[in-house]
């Protein structure tokens, strides 16, 4: 039935010259003002003009390879972004020319919402018109935020972030989860919201955490359009407030530590823990760790195999592998929120 795997992600420029290119793609129809691109290339300067995201691409598929080679599962893998080199045109004209019909899309994002899942698949429509004849079928395998795989590795790393605690002193340290914000009319029409939440009371409950909450990240757009909320910076100081010293910070919406990670995590939240006199502890991602590998072989391997189980924990079961028709609508307003890494433009990454 497929011939390929088709990794998709969001892309990010790998060079300072690539910066402002990047951020016309991320921005365009959006209408933004050209000085807060400028703006938004600052923090992309900061980290010498690279984001991770492309380099984080490489060492998934680096990892997955011998993994689906181990059990058996020869599809080559290919991979597309939406805004930078190596574009998903480019991956499904390549994917044409070596024969390819019909392809699993691995999208590098765990939960629904149009950024997320529906815009992703909208691009490979519009790669796929532009391929024109014979370009592949590509069919989207589910999110996976209540894998046990995902939950497990994501316990992992927060584990890992809590050790740098005495033992007799962890149950003093509060967890905090967070996750790109969207639209509140994104939220509404999706199940992201929710979907997060089970998430973080999985891996908090696996831990026996007694106390955590979910609050965002990287917001965009003007003050004036709503947005989930708190922002992890406002909740920081709600928590040092409320007498809270010792905080683990975990990315549970990201799976690699890019870029946005790197700057409204480790560089804005930690100042400003640091100005409040908390210790911060950010978690990592689940990133390429062999556990969240393995779920992505699980997950190939449910719809290679028609007989083999759809895993999930919690309260909800295994998402749809098919999105209906109406799943996670594009937010009604001019411009669209950013899938993930490069978009924000008002606390830029």
């Amino acid at each position: 039935m497929y011939d390929a795997i088709l990794l998709v992600s969001f892309g990010g420029p790998e060079k300072r010259e690539d910066v402002m290119p990047f951020l016309e793609n991320v921005t365009r129809g959006r209408d933004i003002p050209h000085e807060r691109l400028l703006a938004v290339a600052e923090h992309y300067y900061h980290f010498g003009g690279r984001s991770p995201i492309n380099d984080q691409c490489r060492e998934l598929i680096a990892a997955l390879r011998p993994e689906l080679d181990k059990h058996g599962v020869g599809l080559p893998i290919y991979w597309g972004n939406r805004n930078w080199d190596p574009f998903l045109a480019d991956a499904l004209r390549q994917m044409r020319n070596d024969g390819v019909k019909r392809a699993l899309g691995l999208f590098t994002s765990a939960y629904s919402s149009y950024s997320g899942c529906r815009q992703y698949r909208e691009n490979i429509e519009a790669a796929q018109a532009e391929v024109g004849e014979g370009a592949p079928v590509v069919d989207k395998i589910r999110v996976f935020y209540n894998h046990p795989g995902f939950v497990e590795a994501s316990v992992i790393r927060v584990g890992e972030a809590l050790a740098h605690w005495p033992e007799n002193e962890r149950a003093a340290v509060h967890f905090v989860a967070t996750a790109h914000s969207i639209p509140t009319s994104a939220a509404q029409t999706s199940d992201y919201e929710k979907q997060l939440r089970e998430t973080t009371r999985l891996v908090a409950e696996s831990l026996q955490l007694a106390s955590w909450d979910l609050v965002y990240q990287s917001r965009s757009g003007p003050p004036s359009q709503p947005w989930l909320e708190p922002d992890i910076l406002d909740h920081l100081k709600n928590l040092h407030a409320r007498g809270v010293r010792n905080v683990v910070v975990a990315p549970l919406g990201f799976i690699s530590d890019h870029l946005e990670v790197l700057y409204d995590l480790d560089t804005e939240a930690q100042q400003l823990a640091a100005e409040l006199g908390m210790r911060m502890v950010r978690a990592a991602t689940v990133g390429s760790h062999p556990v969240f590998i393995g779920m992505l072989r699980q997950l190939i391997a449910e719809r290679l195999s028609p007989g083999e189980a759809a895993l999930a924990i919690g309260r909800y079961g295994p998402n749809h592998d098919v999105c209906p028709a109406a799943c996670c609508p594009a937010p009604q307003r001019a411009g669209r929120p950013p899938a993930s890494e490069g978009a924000s433009v008002s606390r830029p990454s």
